[in-house]
């Protein structure tokens, strides 16, 4: 028995530490290569014998080519109000098709299931289109509703099946005592779901930080570029294509998710099991 548990503990903790150095590692690299001197990889390690912050400063040295703060205000604006967007949007619906009987109420549900299996690029030709119908190329505003769009099907499932968990008994007792329907929301159901309404949240900040394909095909001017746009930018020129600059900035970006992680971590990690197995 005690073999049994060694080999069983030894599997378990190998494991851990294999997949431990699959995410490290590279994120060290990148560390390394962000203060490495020179532009190259090749000549960078992960820790640099003559380290600098020059590849940080030329990130905000102003140069026409590199509007990285533009960029970085720009993505954090989008981040913010699509997450604001996002929560606001999914609470409604999901506590609709929660706790409300309507025609369309199942195929409803029907549809957001099979909406989360098409791929977001299978619409971009439709969308590019949408937005020189409408004048919109180049806008924020754009960009963050079809974001917000997208977030609903997937959010609006796994919100639903948390506001499920919830005793329906809460809302009776609440309308004994004369609650509406809009205080239930908003003093029982919306309290009682934080943990997911911080992975809803979660969610929707870090989406259009890490999101390339659709702010490329709406965004076309550098002054309106979000952060992912302006760095491919950065090592997509074959003759001035700059590594260790675009780690700098790669480094950068993750400071706003990592701050959010922070401040959501307890209800996130609750949120996110509940979800997946409640409802």
């Amino acid at each position: 028995m005690k073999r049994k548990k060694f080999t069983r503990l030894f599997a378990s903790y190998s494991l851990l530490i294999f997949m431990m150095i699959v995410i490290i590692y590279p994120l060290l690299w990148t560390v390394g290569a962000s203060f490495n001197p020179g532009n190259s990889l090749i000549s960078t390690s992960i820790i640099p014998e003559n380290p600098t912050l020059n590849h940080y400063k030329e990130l905000f040295a102003g140069k026409e080519s590199l509007q990285y703060g533009q960029w970085y205000i720009n993505s954090i604006k989008i981040s913010v109000l699509t997450m604001i967007g996002t929560v606001i949007s999914v609470s409604f619906m999901a506590y609709a098709f929660s706790r409300f009987r309507f025609v369309g109420r199942k195929n409803g549900l029907t549809l957001f299931l099979l909406l989360q299996m098409i791929p977001q690029f299978s619409a971009l030709i439709a969308l590019f289109v949408l937005a020189q119908v409408l004048g919109l190329m180049n806008s924020h505003w754009l960009l963050i509703f079809l974001y917000i769009g997208g977030q609903i099907p997937m959010c609006t499932y796994l919100m639903k099946g948390y506001i499920d968990s919830i005793p329906m008994s809460l809302d009776e007792s609440a309308r004994i005592d004369g609650a509406s329907n809009t205080t239930i929301f908003f003093r029982i159901i919306m309290p009682l779901s934080r943990p997911m309404i911080a992975v809803v949240a979660m969610n929707g900040f870090i989406i259009p930080l890490a999101d390339f394909v659709l702010a490329s095909t709406i965004l076309r001017s550098p002054e309106s570029y979000t952060l992912p746009i302006g760095l491919y930018n950065l090592v997509n020129d074959v003759m001035g294509a700059s590594y260790t600059t675009f780690a700098a900035g790669a480094i950068l970006i993750s400071i706003p998710i990592a701050v959010v992680f922070v401040l959501l971590q307890k209800n996130f990690v609750s949120g996110l099991t509940s979800g997946g197995t409640k409802g």
